[in-house]
C-alpha cells in the first residue's frame, strides 16, 4: 500500500452528495477508481491510489460545501492518507468526528458530514 492509497465508504445522503465528497479529495489523491452513479444505492465505495494529485491550496478549500443529507464517511488507509483526507473534508464540509481506530499499518476514521 502506498502512502496515499485510501478506501472511502459513504453511506446516507444522495448519489450527488457522495460525488461531492469524492471531488473534494481528487486534488490530493487523483481520481478514484469509480464514481457513484446508482441513485438508489445507500452505500458508495471508492478507492483512491496510485496517482497523486497536488496538495490543495487555501483557495481550493476556503469555501464550505454542503450536502443535501448527512453522510457518514469511513476513511481507511495509511495514517498519512487518512490524515490528508480528513483535513480536506474538514476544510470543505461541516464535519463531526466519530472516532479513529489504528492498526499496525492502517488507520480507519469515521466522520459525519452534516447537511
Amino acid at each position: 500500500m502506498t502512502g496515499t492509497q485510501l478506501t472511502i465508504t459513504l453511506s446516507g445522503g444522495h448519489c450527488s452528495d457522495a460525488q461531492a465528497v469524492l471531488r473534494t479529495l481528487e486534488p490530493i489523491f487523483g481520481p478514484p477508481d469509480s464514481q457513484p452513479k446508482d441513485e438508489h444505492a445507500t452505500v458508495h465505495t471508492a478507492v483512491f491510489g496510485g496517482t497523486e494529485g497536488s496538495a490543495p491550496t487555501p483557495e481550493d478549500t476556503s469555501g464550505r460545501t454542503g450536502v443535501a443529507d448527512p453522510v457518514t464517511v469511513t476513511l481507511q488507509g495509511t495514517p498519512e492518507a487518512v490524515h490528508k483526507a480528513g483535513e480536506a473534508l474538514t476544510a470543505a464540509f461541516t464535519v463531526r468526528d466519530r472516532g479513529t481506530v489504528s492498526g499496525d499499518q492502517e488507520q480507519e476514521r469515521e466522520i459525519l458530514i452534516e447537511a
